[in-house]
């Protein structure tokens, strides 16, 4: 991950979408955004709406199983979390550490958990007073749907890749992302 932006208690929702959308125009033609649709995030998906199908809205549920209905996925808690366990514990998920919010990110992690109800649900989330888990769910949305959607053919490694998700983004990693009209969005590199 080279680049996270938490933005400030209040920044009105157009002005997210603004940024949101400048950082997006700066990135390889076909890059998806995934936005969390839950509650509140309906609308601001719908702010999203100029650029069509660049957006895939998410809401994420206590369900056991990921649907599809109307460009709407409908995902469980528990495979997003899941994503992340799975890309952090075999080393393919790694942050930049030059990342302004890298230390809330990991402390968000590390407060992240799962607890068993007496009906024998799952529920997940940060389960200390004050603690926050927006950064872990902003961070599982685009993993999921990378692990979960094949990638589109023109970014796929080529034949015998081991690991697609991660060659195809070192070639996009690789790939000139700044035109004379399109300034480079600088990221960081990773360890």
């Amino acid at each position: 991950m080279r680049h996270l932006e938490r933005f400030a208690l209040g920044t009105a929702y157009p002005a997210v979408v603004a940024r949101t959308t400048w950082l997006l125009d700066r990135l390889p033609t076909g890059t998806k955004l995934v936005v969390d649709g839950t509650g509140v995030g309906r609308a601001v998906v719908d702010m999203f709406a100029p650029l069509g199908r660049r957006v895939v809205p998410v809401t994420i549920t206590a369900g056991d199983a990921a649907t599809l209905a109307d460009r709407w996925w409908r995902v469980p808690k528990r495979e997003l979390v899941g994503v992340i366990q799975v890309l952090l514990q075999t080393g393919r998920l790694k942050i930049a550490a030059g990342l302004a919010e890298a230390p809330a990110l990991t402390g968000e992690l590390l407060g992240f958990q799962v607890k068993i109800t007496a009906a024998a649900h799952d529920v997940y989330g940060a389960w200390r007073e004050g603690q926050h888990d927006d950064l872990v769910l902003a961070l599982a949305l685009p993993l999921w749907y990378a692990e979960r959607v094949p990638t589109p053919a023109p970014f796929r490694p080529a034949a015998g890749g081991s690991r697609p998700i991660v060659d195809g983004y070192r070639a996009l990693v690789r790939r000139d992302m700044g035109t004379p009209t399109r300034p480079k969005l600088e990221l960081p590199r990773l360890p």
